[in-house]
């Protein structure tokens, strides 16, 4: 048999997340090109504000389909699109790099389609959650509802394994700890929004998700129900 070499120090990154992060840049560069006008003429310096009103989400169109009781498709696909538009090119960056750093450790231990429902549930929870209590009614755009789900499914992982080991499980919350404490200095000294209220809700919800979607979850649920 012909030598294969030396083992990867470590897995690949799985297809689905490079294809995520691949369109939350292409988007960004089509905005940030446009904006320089590189691309797309003169009316490509509004694609960025004119994506915002196609794609993303907002509490005022949420409270119009309740109120209606209307779920029309081009509302409905803001719950999920709303992740795929950026503020800037940082903002997107740093989504993206966060999304292949917690996708890839979560998709190590989850299966890759578990870890794709993982991500799109807590965007969708995150948008919903937003929509309902979010003061002022302001735009919500960015992957990081998801990529907090993502989160979630780290702090899962974490929790389980702590617990496995005899150790204080509450540790399994320090780097969402850490991150929701940045989020309030910068917000305290640049000025914030309620947009943290979708992060939370994304991290809530990728972890009780979780239980469910990890390998052997829905087993391990039922027997926990069962002999509670």
């Amino acid at each position: 048999m012909p030598d294969q070499g030396p083992p990867a120090p470590v897995n690949p990154l799985p297809p689905f997340l490079i294809a995520l992060f691949l369109v939350i840049m292409g988007v960004e560069a089509a905005f940030t090109l446009g904006a320089r006008g590189l691309v797309g003429g003169p009316d490509a310096v509004g694609w960025r504000a004119a994506a915002i009103q196609d794609y993303g989400f907002n509490g005022e169109i949420l409270g119009w389909m309740l109120e209606h009781n209307a779920y029309p498709a081009e509302h409905l696909r803001r719950l999920l699109s709303y992740a795929f538009i950026h503020g800037s090119f940082t903002h997107a960056l740093f989504a993206g790099v966060l999304l292949l750093a917690m996708g890839k450790f979560v998709s190590d231990v989850f299966r890759h389609w578990a870890v794709l429902v993982l991500f799109a549930v807590s965007t969708v929870v995150g948008a919903v959650i937003f929509g309902l209590v979010a003061p002022g009614r302001p735009w919500l755009i960015g992957a990081f509802p998801g990529v907090y789900g993502l989160i979630g499914g780290f702090t899962y992982i974490m929790w389980l394994r702590l617990g496995q080991m005899g150790t204080n499980q509450v540790r399994a919350f320090t780097l969402i700890g850490v991150l929701m404490g940045l989020q309030l200095v910068f917000g305290l000294l640049f000025g914030g929004n309620a947009t943290w209220i979708a992060d939370v809700s994304g991290f809530a919800s990728g972890f009780l998700a979780s239980f469910v979607l990890s390998p052997g979850g829905w087993s391990r649920l039922r027997a926990k129900l069962r002999h509670d």
